[in-house]
């Protein structure tokens, strides 16, 4: 029997999880290693900090998703890998043997100030985020005047609205001075030029400042008022970054695990990898679309390498929707050249995020 030990509560385990609740592996044991038993889904981030979501409503509970596929949990955090000998090391100093890995743990980001709040790895932000709201309740006094996020992209678009709006909820006399800053000569430099220019008008709308082709270190230093978060591009954990706790794993020039068209290592056949954490020959972005799209496919081959049949491919798609929630009711729904916004692309928007949460209730598992 192979044990196959999935690293990391990300969205494509959560599909391989869903998928083994239905097709169970045959002769394989399967441990799944998280920092957490509850992991919240990335596209509903925004709206909990926005205060329209509760945290409950956001996670995927992954110790019940184990149970309901005959799977085992345990908690941990991966401190080195070493591939040779197909041997792991938790930070709590527990080392595990697999016969096969699979790894979907995601990015995380080093701002440059420990005063600052980073948007990544996300269980960090909700812990962070959640006692800056019991400090924001406890007094006015409390909430800062000046709100700044760095990273011009999806994630510094929407995160900046949001905690705009939850602090202007919580004190609606407030008077807050708001900041984008990007290194890119525009905002949302990937999208279309329509969803661009309906993000620069709500961002109008929101009295933001923004200051593109600006370096944070070109900014002041961060006031006592001030909250500043970091959203400014994923970067690969530590022990990716650092060959002697990643041994010979094959890795790109920022630390992201080299793949192939079937998610699988390009040096070690028994590692998988998917999501944040990988790099492909031909990149993608580090979104979350793409890692729900990789699940399905990490699920097939991680079934085929515990049976002996073909794997399949991954292959990128050229066209995603982007769903960008703009706080205020109303939501930027994108497509290739296309896009419009309104309450009606929310309501969608909404119904999407929840029918995604919704698959991996424990009431919806097998009997």
């Amino acid at each position: 029997m192979k044990r196959v030990v999935l690293m990391g509560a990300g969205h494509a385990h959560a599909l391989v999880l869903q998928a083994i609740r239905h097709t169970p592996l045959r002769n394989a044991e399967i441990l799944v290693i998280s920092p957490q038993p509850r992991a919240p889904y990335s596209g509903m981030i925004p709206g909990w900090l926005a205060g329209r979501y509760t945290l409950d409503e956001i996670c995927i509970d992954f110790e019940q998703l184990c149970k309901a596929a005959g799977a085992h949990w345990r908690r941990g955090e991966l401190y080195a890998l070493d591939p040779d000998n197909k041997r792991l090391q938790l930070t709590d100093g527990v080392s595990i043997d697999y016969d096969v890995l699979s790894l979907n743990v995601g990015s995380t980001l080093y701002p440059p100030n420990p005063a600052m709040v980073a948007m990544r790895p996300l269980q960090n932000l909700i812990e962070r985020y959640q006692h800056l709201l019991t400090t924001w309740q406890s007094s006015a006094k409390n909430m800062p005047n000046r709100l700044t996020v760095v990273g011009g992209g999806p994630a510094g678009f929407e995160t900046l609205l949001a905690v705009r709006s939850r602090l202007l909820s919580l004190a609606p006399s407030l008077s807050l001075e708001t900041t984008l800053v990007t290194q890119s000569r525009k905002v949302l430099p990937s999208c279309a030029p329509i969803a661009r220019w309906l993000a620069q008008k709500a961002l109008k709308n929101a009295t933001v400042k923004v200051q593109c082709a600006t370096r944070w270190a070109d900014t002041a230093p961060i006031s006592d008022d001030e909250l500043v978060l970091w959203a400014a591009g994923a970067q690969a954990h530590t022990w990716q970054r650092d060959q002697n706790r990643r041994g010979s794993l094959d890795v790109n020039e920022q630390g992201f695990v080299h793949v192939n068209a079937q998610l699988r290592s390009t040096s070690h056949p028994a590692i998988f990898a998917a999501g944040d954490c990988a790099a492909l020959t031909h990149a993608v972005p580090k979104a979350g679309v793409y890692a729900v799209r990789m699940g399905a496919v990490l699920a097939h081959n991680l079934a085929a390498e515990c049976s002996g049949k073909h794997p399949t491919t991954y292959s990128p798609q050229e066209n995603h929707l982007t769903l960008l929630n703009t706080s205020n009711g109303s939501t930027i729904a994108s497509r290739g050249l296309l896009a419009a916004s309104g309450p009606w692309a929310m309501s969608w928007k909404d119904r999407i995020d929840r029918e995604f949460i919704r698959q991996f209730e424990p009431d919806l598992t097998r009997t």
